[in-house]
């Protein structure tokens, strides 16, 4: 008996968990909704494909105005931190394109490969770290921007503020939602 309840609890978690479930042929569960690793895998590409166009708008404009700042009059005016704060800026910002991007050449590569769990799996990965980089180069285009505005000490404060925003409306309820599920499965 205690066998079988152990194998119960552990199909429920596969099932749970986005895994095959035992005796389906091949097809998974999971609230309700019955597919295949293909069919999900289409599934997550075209909810992936939706976020990613998202943001890549947005940090292709971000990035965009990034660039032309150095060509600006009172650039030269900046002095060594903030030019430094600049650089780390504007990295931040082709990485968080990089990054944002890489999930369309990963996908144009390896099209036809039979490869479409693996290059969502992938392309999710890049988009989280995307995510976390966009985060980064929004903080610091905010901290530059403020120190030409306001105190230096007020200004860090004022970026430290919309960092800890961003993570509290970005990620805190991901994290929340995904331990509760955990608990609950």
């Amino acid at each position: 008996m205690a066998g079988n309840t152990e194998v119960d609890a552990e199909e429920a978690t596969l099932m749970h968990d986005d895994h095959e479930a035992p005796g389906n042929g091949g097809r998974e569960a999971r609230s309700g909704r019955v597919e295949s690793r293909e069919e999900r895998a289409d599934r997550k590409w075209a909810e992936l494909l939706q976020e990613v166009r998202v943001t890549q708008t947005g940090v292709q404009i971000l990035f965009a105005f990034l660039l032309t700042v150095a060509f600006t009059p009172r650039f030269h005016d900046l002095g060594q931190v903030d030019r430094a704060i600049y650089v780390v800026t504007v990295l931040l910002g082709a990485a968080a394109t990089g990054a944002l991007i890489a999930p369309v050449s990963l996908h144009r590569i390896v099209t036809g490969r039979r490869l479409k769990p693996e290059t969502v799996d992938w392309a999710s990965r890049f988009t989280v770290a995307g995510l976390v980089l966009l985060l980064c180069t929004v903080a610091s285009a905010l901290l530059l921007i403020l120190r030409v505005v306001v105190a230096d000490g007020t200004a860090f404060w004022l970026a430290v503020a919309a960092l800890l925003w961003f993570v509290i409306c970005w990620f805190v309820p991901a994290a929340w939602l995904f331990h509760r599920s955990r608990k609950e499965g």
